[in-house]
Protein backbone atom coordinates (compact mmCIF):
# COMPACT_ATOMS: atom_id res chain seq x y z
CA UNK A 1 0.00 0.00 0.00
CA UNK A 2 1.34 3.62 -0.61
CA UNK A 3 2.23 5.90 1.87
CA UNK A 4 -0.30 8.15 0.03
CA UNK A 5 -3.16 5.52 0.08
CA UNK A 6 -2.24 5.74 4.55
CA UNK A 7 -1.72 9.23 4.94
CA UNK A 8 -4.54 10.73 2.86
CA UNK A 9 -6.88 8.91 5.23
CA UNK A 10 -5.50 9.94 8.20
CA UNK A 11 -5.54 13.93 6.44
CA UNK A 12 -9.41 12.99 6.17
CA UNK A 13 -10.20 12.03 9.58
CA UNK A 14 -8.21 14.75 10.82
CA UNK A 15 -9.34 17.43 8.55
CA UNK A 16 -13.38 16.10 8.87
CA UNK A 17 -12.95 14.94 13.30
CA UNK A 18 -10.90 18.23 14.15
CA UNK A 19 -12.67 20.23 17.18
CA UNK A 20 -12.53 24.21 16.85
CA UNK A 21 -9.02 24.34 18.79
CA UNK A 22 -7.06 21.85 16.47
CA UNK A 23 -8.15 23.25 13.66
CA UNK A 24 -6.74 26.76 14.74
CA UNK A 25 -3.38 24.93 14.53
CA UNK A 26 -3.17 25.35 10.87
CA UNK A 27 -3.23 28.30 8.47
CA UNK A 28 -5.46 29.30 5.83
CA UNK A 29 -2.94 27.74 3.42
CA UNK A 30 -2.29 24.53 5.51
CA UNK A 31 -6.20 24.28 5.52
CA UNK A 32 -6.56 24.66 2.10
CA UNK A 33 -3.55 22.24 1.16
CA UNK A 34 -5.01 19.33 3.27
CA UNK A 35 -8.36 20.42 1.85
CA UNK A 36 -7.09 19.75 -1.92
CA UNK A 37 -4.94 16.52 -0.64
CA UNK A 38 -8.41 15.06 0.30
CA UNK A 39 -10.27 15.98 -2.60
CA UNK A 40 -7.72 14.85 -5.41
CA UNK A 41 -7.09 11.88 -2.74
CA UNK A 42 -10.95 10.92 -2.64
CA UNK A 43 -11.50 11.49 -6.87
CA UNK A 44 -8.43 9.15 -7.44
CA UNK A 45 -10.16 6.54 -4.63
CA UNK A 46 -13.51 6.82 -4.44
CA UNK A 47 -13.86 3.19 -3.26
CA UNK A 48 -12.68 4.39 0.59
CA UNK A 49 -15.83 6.03 0.82
CA UNK A 50 -17.87 3.22 -0.07
CA UNK A 51 -15.09 0.73 2.57
CA UNK A 52 -15.82 3.48 5.44
CA UNK A 53 -19.74 3.04 4.86
CA UNK A 54 -19.24 -0.38 5.02
CA UNK A 55 -17.15 -0.45 7.73
CA UNK A 56 -19.44 1.69 9.94
CA UNK A 57 -22.62 -0.46 8.47
CA UNK A 58 -20.83 -3.03 10.34
CA UNK A 59 -20.33 -1.40 13.46
CA UNK A 60 -23.73 -0.32 13.56
CA UNK A 61 -25.67 -3.85 13.50
CA UNK A 62 -22.87 -5.24 16.08
CA UNK A 63 -24.02 -2.62 18.05
CA UNK A 64 -27.83 -3.04 17.71
CA UNK A 65 -27.33 -6.82 18.23
CA UNK A 66 -25.43 -5.93 21.22
CA UNK A 67 -28.23 -3.92 22.58
CA UNK A 68 -30.84 -6.53 21.35
CA UNK A 69 -29.10 -9.28 22.84
CA UNK A 70 -29.01 -7.29 26.36
CA UNK A 71 -32.94 -6.63 26.11
CA UNK A 72 -33.73 -10.30 25.57
CA UNK A 73 -31.53 -11.11 28.29
CA UNK A 74 -32.99 -8.50 30.82
CA UNK A 75 -37.19 -9.83 29.32
CA UNK A 76 -36.32 -13.70 28.64
CA UNK A 77 -38.43 -15.22 31.57
CA UNK A 78 -41.57 -12.79 30.36
CA UNK A 79 -40.51 -13.30 26.54
CA UNK A 80 -39.99 -17.31 26.36
CA UNK A 81 -41.56 -18.20 29.75
CA UNK A 82 -44.77 -15.92 30.22
CA UNK A 83 -47.47 -17.80 31.52
CA UNK A 84 -49.80 -15.81 29.50
CA UNK A 85 -48.14 -16.85 25.90
CA UNK A 86 -49.67 -18.80 24.06
CA UNK A 87 -47.17 -22.16 23.21
CA UNK A 88 -47.48 -23.90 19.79
CA UNK A 89 -45.02 -26.90 18.40
CA UNK A 90 -42.48 -28.40 20.56
CA UNK A 91 -43.03 -26.95 23.92
CA UNK A 92 -39.39 -28.77 25.21
CA UNK A 93 -37.82 -27.31 21.83
CA UNK A 94 -34.14 -26.21 21.44
CA UNK A 95 -35.19 -22.60 20.08
CA UNK A 96 -37.93 -20.71 20.88
CA UNK A 97 -39.19 -18.50 17.86
CA UNK A 98 -41.37 -15.78 19.58
CA UNK A 99 -44.15 -13.91 16.84
CA UNK A 100 -45.64 -10.33 18.03
CA UNK A 101 -48.29 -10.11 15.88
CA UNK A 102 -51.93 -7.78 14.80
CA UNK A 103 -54.78 -9.65 13.28
CA UNK A 104 -55.28 -6.31 10.99
CA UNK A 105 -51.55 -6.81 9.55
CA UNK A 106 -51.43 -7.41 6.17
CA UNK A 107 -47.49 -9.07 6.39
CA UNK A 108 -49.11 -10.85 9.32
CA UNK A 109 -51.75 -12.56 7.40
CA UNK A 110 -49.01 -13.79 4.96
CA UNK A 111 -46.17 -14.78 7.74
CA UNK A 112 -48.25 -17.18 9.24
CA UNK A 113 -47.90 -19.61 6.51
CA UNK A 114 -44.32 -19.35 7.63
CA UNK A 115 -44.55 -19.49 10.90
CA UNK A 116 -46.89 -22.76 10.04
CA UNK A 117 -44.53 -24.39 7.82
CA UNK A 118 -41.74 -23.96 10.23
CA UNK A 119 -43.78 -25.85 12.74
CA UNK A 120 -44.29 -28.61 9.85
CA UNK A 121 -40.57 -28.42 8.40
CA UNK A 122 -38.94 -28.22 12.65
CA UNK A 123 -39.82 -30.66 15.30
CA UNK A 124 -37.31 -29.23 17.77
CA UNK A 125 -39.56 -25.58 17.53
CA UNK A 126 -40.96 -24.03 20.09
CA UNK A 127 -43.40 -21.45 18.78
CA UNK A 128 -45.06 -18.78 21.06
CA UNK A 129 -47.16 -16.03 20.20
CA UNK A 130 -47.95 -12.97 21.41
CA UNK A 131 -50.47 -10.15 20.72
CA UNK A 132 -49.26 -7.56 20.02
CA UNK A 133 -53.07 -5.00 18.50
CA UNK A 134 -51.13 -1.67 17.66
CA UNK A 135 -53.42 -1.11 14.54
CA UNK A 136 -56.82 -0.09 15.41
CA UNK A 137 -59.34 -0.48 17.93
CA UNK A 138 -60.56 -3.50 16.05
CA UNK A 139 -57.04 -5.29 16.53
CA UNK A 140 -57.05 -4.54 20.55
CA UNK A 141 -60.88 -5.93 20.65
CA UNK A 142 -59.61 -8.95 18.03
CA UNK A 143 -56.53 -9.67 20.72
CA UNK A 144 -58.65 -9.37 24.29
CA UNK A 145 -60.77 -12.40 22.25
CA UNK A 146 -57.61 -14.24 21.47
CA UNK A 147 -56.09 -14.17 25.23
CA UNK A 148 -59.77 -15.04 26.31
CA UNK A 149 -59.32 -17.72 23.88
CA UNK A 150 -55.72 -18.61 24.90
CA UNK A 151 -57.18 -18.77 28.85
CA UNK A 152 -60.10 -21.23 27.79
CA UNK A 153 -57.59 -23.57 25.89
CA UNK A 154 -54.41 -23.39 27.26
CA UNK A 155 -53.54 -26.22 25.29
CA UNK A 156 -53.00 -24.40 22.26
CA UNK A 157 -54.84 -26.58 20.06
CA UNK A 158 -57.77 -24.49 19.23
CA UNK A 159 -56.25 -21.30 19.54
CA UNK A 160 -54.77 -22.07 16.51
CA UNK A 161 -57.40 -23.02 14.56
CA UNK A 162 -59.19 -19.63 16.04
CA UNK A 163 -55.76 -18.06 14.85
CA UNK A 164 -56.03 -19.37 11.49
CA UNK A 165 -59.61 -18.40 10.82
CA UNK A 166 -59.11 -14.98 12.41
CA UNK A 167 -55.87 -13.89 10.44
CA UNK A 168 -56.79 -15.90 7.34
CA UNK A 169 -59.89 -14.41 7.07
CA UNK A 170 -61.12 -11.80 4.74
CA UNK A 171 -62.15 -7.86 5.99
CA UNK A 172 -61.04 -5.90 9.00
CA UNK A 173 -60.79 -7.87 12.61
CA UNK A 174 -62.95 -7.21 15.01
CA UNK A 175 -64.69 -7.83 18.16
CA UNK A 176 -67.39 -9.64 16.03
CA UNK A 177 -65.45 -11.70 13.76
CA UNK A 178 -63.17 -12.86 16.57
CA UNK A 179 -65.83 -13.96 18.11
CA UNK A 180 -67.32 -16.10 15.14
CA UNK A 181 -63.92 -17.43 14.59
CA UNK A 182 -63.65 -18.61 18.22
CA UNK A 183 -67.50 -20.09 17.93
CA UNK A 184 -66.27 -21.99 14.64
CA UNK A 185 -63.17 -23.25 16.67
CA UNK A 186 -65.42 -24.90 19.03
CA UNK A 187 -64.91 -22.52 22.22
CA UNK A 188 -67.53 -21.61 24.57
CA UNK A 189 -68.33 -17.88 23.21
CA UNK A 190 -69.96 -16.78 26.52
CA UNK A 191 -66.70 -18.00 28.35
CA UNK A 192 -64.82 -16.01 25.96
CA UNK A 193 -66.86 -12.73 25.93
CA UNK A 194 -66.93 -13.03 30.04
CA UNK A 195 -62.99 -13.66 29.75
CA UNK A 196 -62.02 -11.04 27.19
CA UNK A 197 -63.35 -8.34 29.85
CA UNK A 198 -61.20 -9.29 32.30
CA UNK A 199 -58.03 -8.26 33.86
CA UNK A 200 -56.44 -11.15 32.99
CA UNK A 201 -56.81 -10.08 29.46
CA UNK A 202 -56.21 -6.55 30.07
CA UNK A 203 -52.63 -7.16 32.08
CA UNK A 204 -51.78 -9.98 28.92
CA UNK A 205 -51.68 -7.19 26.59
CA UNK A 206 -49.90 -4.76 28.43
CA UNK A 207 -47.54 -7.31 29.21
CA UNK A 208 -46.57 -7.56 25.32
CA UNK A 209 -46.78 -3.87 24.95
CA UNK A 210 -43.86 -3.21 27.26
CA UNK A 211 -42.12 -6.23 25.90
CA UNK A 212 -41.94 -4.52 22.89
CA UNK A 213 -41.36 -1.54 23.72
CA UNK A 214 -38.24 -3.03 25.91
CA UNK A 215 -36.97 -3.83 22.65
CA UNK A 216 -37.56 -1.51 20.19
CA UNK A 217 -40.19 -3.09 18.48
CA UNK A 218 -42.61 -0.65 16.48
CA UNK A 219 -44.51 -2.79 14.00
CA UNK A 220 -45.72 -6.29 13.07
CA UNK A 221 -44.59 -8.58 12.62
CA UNK A 222 -41.81 -8.48 15.27
CA UNK A 223 -39.85 -11.55 16.46
CA UNK A 224 -37.37 -12.92 19.35
CA UNK A 225 -35.71 -15.77 17.89
CA UNK A 226 -32.73 -16.70 20.48
CA UNK A 227 -31.03 -13.83 21.11
CA UNK A 228 -32.21 -11.92 17.97
CA UNK A 229 -34.35 -9.73 17.40
CA UNK A 230 -36.06 -9.11 13.73
CA UNK A 231 -39.16 -6.12 13.05
CA UNK A 232 -40.73 -7.23 9.85
CA UNK A 233 -41.65 -9.91 7.42
CA UNK A 234 -38.75 -11.77 5.85
CA UNK A 235 -40.05 -14.61 4.52
CA UNK A 236 -39.65 -18.30 5.43
CA UNK A 237 -36.13 -19.06 4.32
CA UNK A 238 -34.88 -15.62 6.10
CA UNK A 239 -36.68 -17.23 9.34
CA UNK A 240 -34.76 -20.44 8.90
CA UNK A 241 -31.85 -18.28 8.92
CA UNK A 242 -32.13 -17.04 12.19
CA UNK A 243 -33.63 -20.11 13.57
CA UNK A 244 -30.59 -21.67 12.48
CA UNK A 245 -28.04 -19.60 14.11
CA UNK A 246 -30.18 -19.73 17.14
CA UNK A 247 -29.56 -23.46 16.94
CA UNK A 248 -26.06 -23.35 16.15
CA UNK A 249 -24.46 -20.59 15.19
CA UNK A 250 -24.74 -20.58 11.58
CA UNK A 251 -27.25 -20.01 9.26
CA UNK A 252 -27.72 -23.87 8.42
CA UNK A 253 -26.85 -26.08 10.69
Amino acid sequence: MSPLRLLSPALLALALCATPASAQTFSDGQRGEIETIVKNYLIAHPEVLEEAMNELSKRQAADEAAKHEASITENSKAIFDSPRNVTLGNKNGDVTFVEFFDYNCGYCKRAMSDMLDLMKSDPKLKVVLKEFPVLSEGSVEAAKVAVAVRMQDPGGAKYLDFHQKLLGGRGPADKARALAAARDAGLDVARVEKDMASPEAKATIEENFKLAEAMGMNGTPSYVIGKQIVVGAIGVEGLKEKIGIARCGKATC
